[in-house]
């Protein structure tokens, strides 16, 4: 296939009276549009055929670029709305774009529980850290130790691990990636397109503004470079808790893992629901 350049992209997918973006200069949220979007031209997909759902935050905005049918909800409410759309049209693609604390704060129990019932949508969680939008807040995946406006001295919460709790409920198709590099998460992008179930890929996204200034992370070049420094592939991570010197597990531990963490195959919600009324409807019990 021909690779895509940003002014195509541009002139096939977005509206053109949507730019410029609010987006700060060195957000990453510009990049997991431009991920996605290329892997739905890698898949051949018609837009016509795909809902972009999202609720609120600086990564809530994206449905809104996209020449495309989305929905913009209510804060933390995103995967029940997008579970509405798969109820009502199951051949439709649904993407959600999230951020770390719409996802996992107050929208935290529609995230488990859309995992446990596997509710065929993909969802794609920018995770910056920090509520970006709304004054540079705590949020649910706040590292340890990391300043924000309502953690001045640094944080002593622990995060969530959204990949873990997404796999220990069973969510078919499980990855992070930094969004330094675009091969994998438009690889996982796809995948999760593709998957039968819930997919979720989490896309580790600096945010200059509200987290890296306030952290003392240096300037947009080295905040970026932070992301590669500090996160390790799952695979290295596991070899050097195996095989590694003391130093070198206390360095992995303190790291950030990143890799495709589950891809399994199993019963999707709606096609169970749908077999169910079908039994019912033929006089079934």
């Amino acid at each position: 296939m021909q690779e895509l350049s940003a002014e195509l992209i541009r002139k096939k997918y977005l509206r053109d009276e949507m730019w410029p973006s609010i987006f700060c200069n060195g957000c990453g949220i510009g990049n997991v549009l431009d991920y996605t979007l290329r892997a739905i031209e890698e898949l051949n997909l018609d837009l016509d055929e795909i809902v972009f759902v999202s609720g609120i935050g600086c990564s809530s905005r994206l449905p809104g670029y996209i020449n495309a049918d989305g929905l913009h909800t209510t804060h933390g409410r995103a995967i029940a709305f997008a579970t509405g759309v798969k109820a009502v049209n199951p051949d439709l693609k649904v993407i959600v774009f999230t951020g770390d604390g719409d996802c996992a704060a107050i929208g935290g129990n529609h995230f488990i529980h859309a995992i446990r019932r596997n509710v065929d949508i993909t969802v794609i969680m920018v995770n910056n850290f920090i509520y970006g939008m709304t004054g540079g807040q705590l949020a649910p995946t706040t590292p340890i130790g990391s300043r924000s406006t309502t953690s001045p001295y640094g944080n002593i919460e622990p995060p969530f691990d959204l990949c873990e709790l997404a796999k220990v409920i069973g969510a078919p198709y499980v990855a992070r990636w930094t969004v330094s590099h675009p091969y994998r998460p438009i690889k996982s992008i796809k995948r999760g397109i593709e998957k039968k179930g819930f997919a979720y890929i989490e896309l580790l996204t600096p945010c200059p503004t509200a987290y890296g200034r306030r952290n003392r992370l240096g300037d947009i070049k080295e905040l970026w470079k932070w992301y590669d420094e500090n996160t390790i592939l799952i695979e290295e991570y596991e070899r050097i808790m195996k095989y590694g010197s003391d130093e070198e597990k206390e360095r992995a531990s303190k790291m950030i893992k990143i890799g495709v963490f589950q891809d399994i195959e199993k019963p999707e919600y709606f096609e169970e629901y749908y077999k169910l009324i079908d039994r019912l409807k033929e006089g079934g019990k």
